[in-house]
């Protein structure tokens, strides 16, 4: 069984079911990594090309919400 959003996707197949970008093989949890050691959004994307900043702006504003 799978959960996919427009931003998120966990699959048993990918990562073994950790959350990653949809569409790609990044963990969410590597971003907040980059940005907790003080890297910026430019940083993680130039690391990650294949994940999308749009999705990265939308987790981060989904995120802000949360709390």
């Amino acid at each position: 069984m799978s959960q996919d959003t427009a931003i998120i996707s966990t699959s048993p197949e990918v990562m073994g079911g950790t959350p990653v970008f949809a569409g790609t093989r990044v963990p969410i949890t590597t971003l907040f990594d980059y940005l907790k050691a003080g890297e910026s959004v430019d940083d993680f994307l130039e690391g990650f090309p294949t994940v999308k900043r749009e999705a990265v702006v939308g987790l981060l504003e989904a995120a802000s919400k949360q709390q």
